[in-house]
């Protein structure tokens, strides 16, 4: 449980356990963030509000997204490497946007949440929870690159989870068949 990874040599190469640890950690501070922005979002009381209800959708994105991250690299599945890019690169977007948004209109996006929170008290939560998407975005752009990398080495290495059967060496392929010699 946690970060403990029992056999490396079985899902992770012995040399990349540093990066599939930074990688998992990243993923679990994602997931207590969303979740923290969604409890804070939550203690504004908006649930009427549309614009409440896509705001909490954007965090439940953001946890499908950092579950799936574990799941890829953990399975070295193509589908969950490729649900956890599309999703994490679309909510990394958005929660960049929504941050830009409650840092610039506090006022005008507390409107259209439509909460029941004095004004000033919903500004600091709001703030808050601006606070976190900024680190959410942050941190979806790091957990992106050592996804790829990850993948990456997965496909050069071809550990079980990629497509390439080789190494990822050129391999001296007999060619006999030339008359000449053939030189690059």
């Amino acid at each position: 449980m946690g970060l403990s990874i029992n056999n490396p040599s079985q899902s992770v190469p012995e040399s990349h356990t540093h990066t599939h640890k930074f990688f998992l950690l990243s993923n679990y501070i994602l997931l207590g963030a969303a979740s923290s922005c969604i409890f804070l979002t939550l203690s504004l009381r908006l649930i009427p509000s549309l614009v409440g209800f896509f705001f909490i959708l954007l965090h439940v994105f953001t946890i499908a997204g950092a579950v799936s991250g574990c799941t890829a690299v953990s399975a070295g599945s193509h589908r969950w490497y490729a649900a956890h890019m599309v999703t994490t690169v679309f909510t990394a977007i958005f929660q960049g946007s929504v941050s830009v948004l409650i840092f610039t209109a506090t006022s005008n996006f507390l409107g259209e949440l439509k909460s029941y929170v004095r004004e000033n008290d919903a500004a600091v939560i709001l703030k808050m929870v601006g606070g976190l998407c900024v680190l959410i975005f942050c941190l979806e752009w790091v957990v992106l690159g050592l996804a790829f990398v990850l993948r990456y080495y997965s496909f050069v290495e071809g550990t079980p989870g990629s497509r390439s059967g080789t190494s990822g060496k050129v391999q001296d392929e007999g060619r006999s068949y030339l008359p000449y010699p053939f030189q690059v």
